[in-house]
């Protein structure tokens, strides 16, 4: 009878202490999506800034050459 209690107590247990490792994993997926998808977002914003300043020493240096 004790036994067959524990056996109950340890199946509760397990059931619920794989809920919260799913949870746990689920929620790192999450945050590392979104770690991922920020990185990229900064790549982009960063590839945009390097584009334009390029694009506003290339029309720097055809006005110098323009003007020469």
């Amino acid at each position: 009878m004790a036994q067959n209690v524990a056996n109950r107590v340890k199946n509760s247990a397990d059931v619920v202490f794989d809920a919260a490792q799913n949870t746990i994993e689920a929620t790192e997926n999450v945050t590392m999506n979104a770690v991922d998808q920020t990185a990229n977002v900064i790549d982009r914003a960063t590839n945009g800034v390097s584009k334009a300043i390029g694009n506003q020493q290339n029309r720097n240096q055809n006005r110098q050459q323009n003007n020469e």
